[in-house]
């Protein structure tokens, strides 16, 4: 009866890790394209160095299914204003393609806390920023030691107040439908930062200059 028992657990088991795997949402799509995000995504997981196979395997999975969800969603947005470009006019066509933006960000909003929240099965906090981080080619801590560089003079509110508005910009980038837009997602954040030390006193074109000439100094390239 023990023996059974035992079995009967492992069995259990089984059937609970089984069902606790991630599976790629790879039904109805082009197998090229299915492979080619598998492989972004594997790039940005290689990085973390993770040791346990299993878990590299599911944050990559995870990864591409969020990259999919991503596509689906801007693919049906662009359906709808496809579809009221060709089929309306005047008020009708404008109201029509303003409601297909509206829905697309209200599932952009739906979807976007639970990537988040399924890399947590896997991963720790700093972990998943640095998923965030290869979502979005690394700008968050590009510009933010760019920012201190060129200004050593920042206090470290300032510094902190810089790193929050690059961390909020790159929730916006992360769910951005190409390179272009995640880039342009930043560029908002980075005029709100340079109004923020304008008006903290600096003079951002003399601190630029002066930038430049000790990057130069020490060799490096503008």
């Amino acid at each position: 009866m023990i023996q059974k028992s035992g079995i009967m657990f492992l069995l259990l088991m089984a059937v609970v890790i089984t069902a606790g795997a991630v599976d790629l949402d790879r039904e109805g799509r082009d197998p090229a394209y299915v492979e080619s995000i598998v492989k972004r995504s594997q790039k940005i997981v290689d990085k973390l160095e993770l040791t346990d196979t299993v878990a590299a395997r599911e944050v990559t999975t995870i990864i591409a299914n969020r990259y999919f969800k991503l596509n689906d969603i801007y693919e049906t947005r662009d359906a709808k204003v496809k579809l009221a470009k060709e089929t309306l006019t005047g008020d009708a066509k404008q109201e029509a393609v303003k409601a297909a933006e509206a829905e697309k960000d209200a599932a952009l909003y739906r979807t976007h806390f639970a990537f988040p929240a399924d890399l947590s099965l896997y991963l720790d906090a700093k972990q998943i920023d640095a998923v965030k981080d290869g979502m979005t080619y690394g700008v968050v801590m590009v510009t933010y030691k760019a920012t201190v560089d060129m200004i050593p003079t920042l206090k470290e509110e300032e510094k902190a107040q810089i790193m929050a508005w690059l961390v909020e910009a790159r929730e916006f980038a992360m769910d951005a439908e190409n390179s272009n837009k995640k880039h342009a997602a930043f560029g908002k954040y980075k005029d709100r930062i340079n109004n923020y030390l304008s008006k903290r006193g600096y003079d951002l074109v003399k601190e630029r200059k002066a930038w430049y000439e000790r990057i130069k100094a020490r060799g490096g390239k503008i």
